[in-house]
């Protein structure tokens, strides 16, 4: 009974690890854009897709 109570322990762990790697693929671009934005914000970083020209008139 103790063996069948670790072989249900770690096939739950197992497909709760997969669940959560699903999660991980399906979100993987919002995720990603999150962090980028965030990373942005933080750092005080200028982006370098400005128009040099109407910044300087």
């Amino acid at each position: 009974m103790k063996v069948a109570r670790l072989v249900l322990k770690i096939v739950g762990a197992a497909l709760a690890l997969a669940a959560f790697t699903c999660l991980i693929v399906a979100f993987w671009d919002k995720i990603t854009g999150f962090l980028s934005d965030v990373k942005g914000k933080c750092c005080g970083r200028e982006c370098d897709d400005y128009d040099d020209e109407v910044l300087y008139e």
